[in-house]
């Protein structure tokens, strides 16, 4: 057994709530982090109002300590063996009992009106997904510039590109209209950590929610901390990119054309009309072209050994 979780407090989900938002479960997806699990539903406890259930999704054959942290705050354990985050979402989809479904990482600590903000765009049945901003550990709101909302649908002329390329928030703090996601295996098992591609996860997923004529919305006041990323690898970066625009580009076929645009536009190095976050995949055409050529091969590459998700 994990031995530092002796440490931690005894603290079971708190009763003490005055409301609850009966439509709304969170999810937690984790792998073998108790410990940093156990912080994160330490402050899903302190939520005002509460979610109607938490589940924790372990990615692993099971944990006894992820389980044991699971229980003391009064979540459903559920263990999803075959390792993948798209995997794990699409189990807790499927779980899921709730019209509403929010999704946080293991590793982020939500304030204690994240909820509260983040489902508010739902009261309008056209709504089918919501994100919120994602700060560094222990920053002060009052230490941003502040943000601006952004309600999206398919008649906004560059819908497509914002969805797909970074515009709409990211996954560690989003939620889902369960029946505004497509049966079966919504999220594709291709994208996300530990996936082949690592890559453009809940970007694929809003473009899918707003092709079906739903809206998304993104929601600066729901407010989640994260630890800032840790520096990753341009050259796997760059091929994992190429690879999420070829899945783009067969999946998306009427969008064909505007993808064509977007790559070249990167290509040439000019800027896109509004603006992606940096970490976001459409970033890493930047360089050179020789280096670019390189990426796009290998990415291809891995495009055709990829068996689609079934």
């Amino acid at each position: 057994m994990n031995s530092s979780l002796q440490t931690l407090p005894e603290s079971p989900i708190s009763t003490a709530f005055k409301k609850r938002i009966s439509t709304a479960t969170v999810a937690i997806c984790t792998r073998n982090r108790p410990v940093v699990l156990q912080k994160c539903l330490a402050a899903v406890a302190r939520l005002n109002p509460a979610p109607a259930y938490v589940i924790v999704i372990d990615n692993s054959e099971g944990n006894r300590d992820t389980r044991k942290v699971a229980v003391d705050y009064g979540a459903r354990y559920i263990i999803e063996p075959v390792r993948g985050l798209c995997r794990a979402r699409n189990r807790a989809l499927t779980e899921c009992d709730t019209d509403i479904l929010a999704f946080l990482d293991d590793d982020v600590t939500p304030t204690s009106n994240w909820l509260r903000h983040l489902i508010e765009p739902f009261s309008d049945e056209r709504t089918g997904a919501s994100t919120g901003s994602v700060t560094a550990p222990d920053t002060l709101l009052i230490d941003h510039p502040q943000q601006s909302s952004r309600d999206l649908s398919n008649q906004d002329p560059h819908w497509f590109e914002i969805a797909t390329f970074g515009g709409l928030g990211f996954g560690e703090n989003m939620a889902l209209r369960k029946r505004a996601c497509t049966p079966g295996k919504f999220f594709d098992e291709r994208l996300g950590r530990d996936g082949p591609f690592e890559i453009g996860d809940e970007s694929y997923a809003f473009a899918s929610i707003l092709a079906r004529g739903h809206r998304v919305v993104y929601t600066p006041s729901a407010v989640v901390h994260h630890p800032l990323p840790t520096r990753t690898e341009v050259d796997r970066d760059a091929r994992n990119s190429f690879s999420y625009w070829l899945l783009l580009f067969s999946e998306f076929p009427d969008q064909r054309l505007n993808l064509l645009r977007v790559l070249v536009r990167r290509l040439r190095g000019r800027k896109l009309e509004w603006k992606p976050n940096p970490q976001d995949p459409c970033e890493v055409t930047s360089r050179r072209l020789n280096w670019r050529i390189n990426a796009a091969f290998r990415g291809f590459v891995l495009f055709l050994r990829t068996p689609k998700c079934r």
